[in-house]
């Protein structure tokens, strides 16, 4: 039998009588805590806890920080270093020395001033973190991947609904003007009936080396338990912390396919109007991963070549990084990372934005502030949980067919291969015990 959720301080404020505010009214208090000349009063402040920082939590952090009604009150990080460059960049930021760090998250999930937590791990922590974040009640924003197997984003998902949560998956190219464009012409109808999308990804990896062991350092300068979290254990080396555990299987999502794929895949799935389903077919070779829905739809996995510069002939765009191409009956358009959008003919091309409203790929603000609009509103987010689980199991089954190097059939309801122990296997991990 489920326990009763916990109520949070957002589900308190959100429930707080007319009569309550009313009588805090009638007494004089300063025109900032009632929120007046423009400023947000303390008690519709959200408050937001950061989990893991390094480079790309920093960009996400930076943009919401620029929100006057969320204040980032607390940063956990298993290395002493990057906790004290959070510090440093919110303190700064505040003009104060507030901002609370932890080493151990779960310290900062026991607080229940907080309403939202932002989720920058490396992969291997995402969902899980994410889980508990979720039943200590506190919404999510989660950097992508979300899950690194089927399992986690299965669980993710379902965690997420039973506590009642919001939830942003970090696919914020939903909220980036030119991919919006890109999908809103797909959906009028004005490409015809639509037969192919394209996503590009990295050239997939499978790499089970270790480094060679280095001397743990003490708990307090790098937790190395806390940072391998439910990974398998390996001995420590520093290039691991520094960034260098892209690629390898333990610590990585999908043979690297996700790096990507977690964003023009999920693009594509919009494109379709396919978010509530995904690919039934999904077909390995040299270049690409080809995937067919049941209605017919092809979605093609281009794989780019590195380095990124070295773009060979079957590649299907120069617009920048993530690119990804809609192709129909009638014409086709394409979009990236930089901003511009491409299409098949002078009549498409006329309804696009020009060059001058470019808005690149990576900046997160509408994606957050959608974020913090549904925290308040309780409302469904761009990359809810939904959307999440069926891109990234989508992206999974590819991986999982080209680390197989054979043709796999997943049925969308029960999210399993049809006929294939092996490749059901992979869908699920064991998770290292990191409790003790």
């Amino acid at each position: 039998m489920n326990q009763p959720r916990t109520k949070t301080r957002r589900d308190f404020l959100a429930s707080s009588t007319t009569a309550t505010a009313a009588a805090a009214l009638a007494t004089i208090v300063p025109s900032h805590v009632l929120g007046l000349e423009g400023s947000t009063a303390p008690s519709e402040m959200l408050n937001l806890g950061v989990i893991g920082i390094g480079p790309r939590c920093t960009y996400d952090l930076k943009s919401m920080l620029q929100f006057s009604d969320v204040r980032c009150v607390a940063i956990a990080e298993v290395q002493a270093k990057r906790r004290e460059a959070g510090k440093s960049l919110v303190d700064e930021h505040y003009g104060n020395e507030d901002c609370v760090v932890y080493r151990d998250f779960r310290e900062l999930l026991d607080r229940k001033d907080i309403d939202a937590v932002l989720i920058a791990t490396g992969d291997r922590w995402h969902a899980a973190a994410s889980i508990l974040a979720a039943k200590a009640g506190k919404d999510v924003y989660s950097e992508k991947p979300c899950g690194i197997t089927i399992a986690d984003c299965q669980e993710l998902a379902d965690t997420i609904h039973r506590e009642s949560r919001v939830f942003q998956a970090g696919t914020q190219r939903r909220s980036v003007p030119n991919f919006q464009k890109a999908v809103e012409l797909v959906h009028s109808g004005k490409l015809g009936k639509i037969h192919t999308l394209h996503a590009s990804v990295y050239l997939p990896v499978l790499d089970n080396t270790w480094l060679p062991a280095q001397p743990t350092p003490p708990r307090d300068v790098v937790d190395w338990n806390l940072w391998l979290g439910p990974a398998a254990w390996r001995p420590f080396n520093q290039k691991y912390v520094d960034g260098g555990w892209r690629g390898q299987w333990d610590f990585d999502s999908g043979a690297k396919l996700l790096d990507w794929g977690a964003h023009t895949v999920d693009l594509c799935q919009w494109a379709n109007r396919a978010d509530d389903t995904m690919p039934i077919e999904y077909e390995p070779n040299e270049q690409n991963i080809i995937c067919t829905y049941a209605n017919g739809v092809k979605l093609v996995i281009d794989f780019l070549p590195q380095p990124f510069g070295d773009r060979s002939p079957h590649y299907i765009t120069r617009l920048g990084t993530c690119p990804v191409r809609f192709v129909g009956d009638e014409g086709s358009v394409e979009t990236g990372d930089e901003g511009e959008i491409v299409a098949s003919s002078a009549t498409l091309q006329s309804e696009l934005p020009d060059a001058s409203k470019r808005v690149r790929g990576l900046d997160v603000s509408a994606h957050s502030r959608n974020f913090f609009d549904c925290v308040r509103s309780r409302g469904k987010t761009a990359a809810n949980p939904d959307v999440m689980r069926r891109s990234h199991i989508a992206c999974h089954a590819a991986a999982i067919a080209w680390i197989l190097r054979r043709k796999l059939t997943l049925d969308p309801i029960k999210e399993e291969f049809m006929n294939d122990d092996e490749a059901n296997l992979l869908r699920a991990r064991g998770a290292r015990n990191w409790t003790t």
